[in-house]
């Protein structure tokens, strides 16, 4: 184990909720790793500080392959998952990963927005990763804000973050290529949780490896809470759009007070490494219905950089039109404006958008 991890306050342990698999529709993610009790509906996160929580993680080649190409992260084995499990501690906590290697090939796992030591980095330069076959231990740590001289504060781990592989091919690049990420949430205690948390991995011109109409359809029921995950990979910069939904663009994507600065918008860059997330009332102002989430950069757009978010009923029901308009994204054709399409300097664009059914 890393030696950092052994510190005093570590050694109280207290009850959490174990790791849990689900299979339920709309999940970014089929797993999720949280600690402390977290109950739905916008409770506040209750959890004492000192939690050592070990799991084990298994890299594998996603099955079904022939080719033997794509690989992701699962809490099972036999079971790995483009995007890897969603890993969520509480500030103070610590996270102790043991990684399985079953590929033939050189990989790890490296955290962004926690603490850890060189033997933790998940990177070749630290002579930190797993050999083919091979299992080795990763240490997260995670800190509570504390003060500083002038009225000041050092910020703490809370934060919407995420990890990936570091060693597949120099600086994991070919890990990324073949879907080695997944979502990391450190939440302050007093947070307030949602009912759902979705994932969504932009990454060159896929969504969660994914092109449209094939990307993930993410669920709620109208007036849930739900928390949203946005993670950038790749060499492309991309926006995230929200239909009909709108946050603070601040930590939690909620205000504070009236006074609060945090500007509010409904859609913000996501850069390669970059990672932001927020919740909102599904459906609030608005009503059920199949709202898009997508890129805004309009090229990445046209080639399938787009989903829906499915806003039912708030008795699970489908909401009128809701169902013709996933049946118009699964039939409409995901391709790149032709280039005698664009209008000339100076004209308008032509009107139109086709869809086949």
């Amino acid at each position: 184990m890393d030696k950092h991890a052994q510190t005093g306050w570590l050694q109280k342990l207290v009850t959490r909720r174990s790791v849990l698999a689900t299979s339920t529709v709309g999940l970014a993610v089929p797993a999720v790793m949280t600690l402390g009790a977290a109950a739905p509906g916008g409770s506040a996160a209750q959890a004492q500080t000192g939690v050592v929580k070990k799991i084990t993680m298994y890299a594998e080649y996603l099955p079904g392959q022939t080719n033997n190409y794509f690989i992701g992260y699962g809490l099972e084995e036999g079971k790995p998952t483009i995007p890897g499990p969603l890993l969520q501690i509480y500030e103070g906590d610590t996270l102790e990963i043991t990684l399985v290697n079953k590929t033939d090939q050189r990989l790890s796992i490296h955290p962004h927005g926690v603490d850890y030591s060189t033997e933790s980095d998940g990177s070749p330069l630290n002579d930190s990763f797993n050999a083919p076959g091979q299992t080795r231990v990763y240490t997260w740590r995670s800190n509570e804000m504390t003060a500083a001289e002038g009225r000041r504060f050092m910020p703490g781990s809370a934060g919407y973050w995420h990890y990936h592989d570091h060693a597949y091919g120099d600086h994991g690049t070919a890990g990324l290529l073949r879907g080695m990420y997944g979502g990391l949430i450190v939440r302050r205690r007093g947070d307030i949780l949602p009912d759902k948390t979705f994932v969504v991995v932009m990454d060159d011109q896929r969504i969660n490896h994914k092109k449209a109409p094939d990307t993930p359809m993410f669920e709620a029921n109208l007036g849930q809470r739900v928390e949203w995950l946005a993670i950038g990979h790749g060499n492309l910069y991309h926006t995230f759009h929200l239909h009909a939904h709108r946050w603070a663009d601040n930590r939690t994507g909620m205000l504070e007070g009236p006074s609060d600065p945090s500007r509010v918008i409904d859609i913000k860059d996501l850069n390669p490494g970059t990672s932001f997330g927020f919740q909102v009332i599904a459906g609030q102002g608005v009503g059920p219905g199949a709202w898009m989430y997508h890129c805004h950069v309009q090229s990445h757009s046209d080639s399938g950089m787009s989903g829906i978010f499915l806003v039912r009923n708030a008795d699970g029901s489908m909401p009128p039109g809701a169902q013709e308009a996933i049946d118009r994204f699964h039939g409409h054709e995901h391709k790149p404006a032709a280039a005698d399409t664009a209008p000339p300097p100076g004209e308008p664009a032509t009107q139109g958008h086709a869809h086949h059914n």
